[in-house]
């Protein structure tokens, strides 16, 4: 039986880093007794925010995961887009008292470092897990 419905949202961006993340995260959600049902694609993290809302908006669906890779280019965008992106998702995770666990690796490393990371994905069902199991307490 499935504890914790899992919704998923992933950048398009760095495609193949975030299918890696996406891979990891679904092993470990079974893991846990959990299960991503739903697969929000979205073209990049910068784009997440609407995506995560409308996941938490639904009544079968006990927190969200955000997978991305936000990798150093010649300028700050990176920072910005980073930056940006994770305080909207405690903002969303505190409007509906639901966990958003942040997947997202990055700012500041390059395409090798990214590749390294990609456990992020695990490490966000993983947050969102525990956050349901220790919500469900008080």
């Amino acid at each position: 039986m499935v504890e914790y419905k899992i919704g998923a949202v992933v950048a398009e961006f760095n495609y193949d880093i975030t299918q890696m993340m996406l891979e990891l995260a679904k092993e470990e959600a079974k893991i846990r007794n959990s299960e991503i049902t739903i697969i929000f694609p979205v073209p990049g993290v910068f784009d997440m925010a609407l995506a995560i809302k409308k996941l938490l908006e639904k009544d079968d669906i006990d927190g969200v995961i955000t997978l991305g890779a936000v990798i150093e280019g010649s300028t700050d965008h990176d920072q910005i887009v980073a930056q940006h992106a994770s305080r909207k998702i405690t903002d969303l995770s505190l409007e509906y008292n639901k966990p958003v666990a942040l997947g997202i690796s990055g700012p500041g490393m390059t395409r090798l470092d990214a590749h390294k990371r990609v456990d992020y994905g695990k490490r966000a069902v993983e947050s969102v897990v525990k956050m349901c199991k220790r919500l469900k307490e008080i």
